[in-house]
């Protein structure tokens, strides 16, 4: 078993401050393995909502759940929307000495009731598959290639990894989203994403997306924001700097989990993978999910403009203002655009990732850095401004 001590100690943060934690991710992130390991500390009580028995102990919440006292795990909330305005009664007693920590697969804006019946009262903890600092950065490519859902990283070979993954989408299509309450055809849903696997690291144009569909805007823009409410789709959103250029305002489309987006690509293995026409947007987002995973969370956008000129990955960590440039190649070039670029948005520091071994500086301002030392980067930030 991969060790996940930093959740761990997040989580303990949390409950010990917030009457209400949230922990929240994708499905099949292990957010329920995490939850037991958690609870093992605490004397705890658990409901796990895809249990018939879980569902009916719960048909009068706010007698059952005041009654106990300690740590009280909830798993897979989003099926009991109706448990949320209990929680905010009872995360309002006073003294209390029950605490909460509820697991879910589906962000709150597409969890009707919870940023109004707990606002103030939860802390939030996002969970994500594996990254570099568990796996271990000797199996960056591993990790690239099969993405980082425990199931399909751990599997005991490639074949076994993108079978799981692909069931993974199919169970997705045909149990997650209707149990959710979303009416969309999962025939519909499967096209769109399959055609989105192929946008990844592009510019999102509903119009264009929508006629290979023959939908309207509004229905893309739906299908959209129900894929990134469950933690499978980034939207990055583009950066507004004060200056004369035309910048462009739509966001770009990562699929968060490269092993996703590797197996609706039907890529077989690490070798197809290098051969493949997407290899730089498929590393690319991968970068950018291990960068905010590091420097948890960030603030963080896009920068291009319509003339020239674009930043991958533009951050706000701690009142400065970071740049990343990622390459799929083994000598990056810093291009005079790129130089200007930088200096054109007051940058801090600018970093080029790549998937060489050796950093090295560029200027005062840009450094070539191995994808291997990401992990560097929290101290890398400080010491750069």
């Amino acid at each position: 078993m991969i060790s996940r001590q930093e959740y761990l100690n997040r989580l303990e943060k949390s409950v010990a401050r917030s009457p209400v934690t949230a922990l929240i991710g994708p499905r099949q992130a292990g957010k329920t393995t995490l939850a037991r390991q958690f609870s093992k500390d605490h004397v705890s009580t658990v409901f796990d909502l895809e249990s018939s028995s879980a569902v009916r102990a719960l048909e009068n919440p706010e007698l059952v759940l005041g009654s106990i006292s300690g740590l009280v795990v909830i798993d897979e909330i989003q099926r009991m929307p109706e448990l949320f305005p209990v929680l905010r009664v009872l995360a309002d007693r006073e003294p209390s000495e029950t605490r909460f920590l509820i697991l879910g697969s589906a962000s709150p804006s597409i969890v009707k009731g919870v940023s109004e019946s707990l606002a103030g009262r939860m802390e939030f903890v996002d969970i994500t598959g594996f990254d570099l600092r568990e796996s271990g950065f000797d199996h960056l490519n591993n990790l690239w290639y099969r993405g980082g859902f425990p199931r399909s990283f751990l599997a005991s070979s490639n074949d076994d990894s993108i079978v799981w993954r692909k069931n993974f989408i199919r169970t997705f299509l045909e149990r997650d989203i209707p149990q959710l309450g979303i009416r969309i055809p999962a025939s519909a849903l499967e096209r769109f994403w399959y055609i989105l696997a192929h946008w990844h690291g592009q510019v999102w144009n509903a119009s264009e997306l929508g006629r290979s569909l023959g939908v309207g805007d509004k229905t893309m823009r739906n299908y959209l924001d129900i894929l990134t409410g469950v933690f499978l789709i980034r939207q990055l959103q583009p950066w507004h700097a004060n200056i004369a250029k035309r910048q462009v305002k739509a966001p770009k489309i990562y699929f968060r989990d490269s092993g996703l987006l590797h197996a609706l690509l039907d890529i077989q293995d690490d070798q197809e993978l290098y051969r493949h026409p997407k290899v730089g947007a498929s590393w690319e987002g991968f970068i950018i999910e291990q960068i905010l995973s590091f420097l948890n969370h960030p603030p963080a956008w896009f920068w291009s403009a319509h003339s020239g000129g674009e930043i991958d990955l533009l951050i706000h960590y701690r009142g400065y203002r970071f740049g990343f440039e990622i390459k799929h190649s083994e000598s990056p070039k810093v291009s005079a655009m790129l130089r200007k670029s930088a200096t054109l948005l007051e940058l801090d520091h600018l970093f080029v990732i790549y998937p060489g071994t050796r950093n090295y500086p560029v200027t005062e301002c840009i450094t070539v850095l191995s994808a291997t030392d990401i992990g560097t980067l929290p101290k890398r930030l400080i010491e750069s401004r």
